[in-house]
C-alpha cells in the first residue's frame, strides 16, 4: 500500500494536536477529513467564537472540518462515514463512543503524551512533572471501550530536567509525539494494517493523570519543599498554582489576596520551628517555609498585577515580613 492510498480522518483540538496533522499533511498523507471541538465562545460575553488550532491549521490547508457537539450524533456519523476512512488518528481529542473508533477498516489510534499504563486520564504532562518523574514519553496505542487502555503499538521515552516546567515538556512531547505519529502511520502502511502491539500491564501501581481544576492548583505550604517545587513547575505557565497573602498581624487585618506562583527555587535550608507559610527576605529573594525548607519564589503575580520577578514585587511590597501565604 502507498501512502497515498491511506485514507485518514484526523481528530483533535489543541496545538498539541497540530504537530502530527502538520506532519502527516506536509509529508503528502491522504487526511481526507479533520475532526475538532466545535468553536468556543470568548470574551467577556462569550458573543466571539475562537476556532481551534486544529480547525485554524485544517482550513489553512483545505481540508475538510467536522465540529460535532455529540459524537453520536447521527448526521455527523453518517458524514464521517462518507469518507471511508482506513484509519482514524486521534491526538489530544475527547472520548469517542464504539460506533466512531470501530469505523475503519485499519482502526483508531491515538497518541497520548506519557508512557502508558503510567499516566491514563486528560492531564498526562502535568502530572508527570508535579510527581516529579524524571522521564516521561509518548505512546501510540489502539483505542478501546475503557479510556487510555487499549493495545499500545509504540512508545517513545522523553527525559525531563529538574527545572524544566510543564511548558517545556509539552513542546518536546509534541514534537516526539508528531515523529512516533507519523511513524505509527508508516506501520500501519507496511503491514497492510496488521499492526503488531501489546496488551498495557495492569500487575503495576498505576498513577493517573485526572483533570486539573482551579482548586487542585491551590499550593499546600504543609508539604515539602521539593513536592511544592514540582508542583510549581508541573502547573507552570498555565494554568498556574496559587496561593493566598494575607497579614499575619493581630493589629492589622487584611482581606486575603489571590497570588499566583510561577516559579521557585530550591534552597537546601532547614526552616525547622518554623510554621508552613512564613515569608521572610533575604538578600532581595522571597522566601516561604514549608514543612521542610525554605522556598524561594522567583516568579510571581499579585492580584491585578502582572506576571514579575519577585524582586520586583518586593520593591514595591513593604510589609512581607507581616503577610503569610496560606
Amino acid at each position: 500500500m502507498e501512502k497515498k492510498d491511506l485514507r485518514i480522518v484526523f481528530m483533535g483540538t489543541p496545538e498539541f494536536a497540530v504537530g502530527s496533522l502538520k506532519l502527516l499533511v506536509e509529508n503528502g498523507y491522504n487526511v481526507v477529513a479533520v475532526v475538532t471541538q466545535p468553536d468556543k465562545p470568548v470574551g467577556r460575553h462569550g458573543s466571539v467564537l475562537r476556532a481551534s488550532a486544529v480547525k485554524e491549521y485544517a482550513l489553512e490547508h483545505g481540508l475538510p472540518v467536522l465540529q460535532p457537539v455529540k459524537m453520536k450524533d447521527p448526521e455527523f456519523i453518517e458524514q464521517l462515514r462518507s469518507y471511508n476512512a482506513d484509519l482514524q488518528v486521534v491526538v489530544a481529542f475527547r472520548m469517542l463512543p464504539e460506533v466512531v473508533w470501530d469505523m475503519p477498516r485499519f482502526g483508531t489510534f491515538n497518541v497520548h503524551a506519557a508512557l502508558l499504563p503510567q499516566y491514563r486520564g486528560a492531564a498526562p504532562i502535568n502530572w508527570a512533572v508535579i510527581n516529579g518523574e524524571t522521564k516521561t514519553g509518548v505512546t501510540t496505542f489502539f483505542l478501546d471501550h475503557d479510556i487510555d487502555t487499549g493495545r499500545i503499538i509504540m512508545q517513545r521515552e522523553f527525559p525531563i530536567p529538574d527545572d524544566a516546567d510543564v511548558e517545556y515538556v509539552y513542546d518536546g512531547l509534541m514534537e516526539l509525539g508528531a515523529g512516533i505519529c507519523q511513524d505509527t502511520v508508516d506501520l500501519v502502511i507496511s503491514t497492510d494494517g496488521n499492526v503488531p502491539s501489546q496488551p498495557q500491564r495492569e500487575d503495576i501501581e498505576l498513577k493517573a493523570a485526572p483533570k486539573i481544576f482551579k482548586e487542585t492548583c491551590q499550593i499546600d505550604w504543609n508539604n515539602n519543599a521539593k513536592r511544592i517545587y514540582d508542583f510549581v513547575r508541573g502547573l507552570s505557565p498555565y494554568p498556574g498554582t496559587w496561593t493566598t497573602l494575607a497579614s499575619n498581624s493581630e493589629t492589622e487585618k487584611t482581606d486575603a489576596s489571590v497570588m499566583k506562583i510561577f516559579k521557585t527555587a530550591k534552597t537546601g535550608t532547614s526552616c525547622a520551628g518554623v510554621a508552613p507559610g512564613t515569608l521572610k527576605t533575604e538578600s532581595n529573594h522571597l522566601m516561604v517555609a514549608t514543612n521542610d525548607e525554605w522556598l524561594d519564589i522567583v516568579e510571581l503575580q499579585a492580584a491585578g498585577k502582572k506576571r514579575m520577578a519577585a524582586r520586583d514585587f518586593l520593591n514595591g511590597f513593604k510589609h512581607i515580613a507581616d503577610m503569610q501565604m496560606k
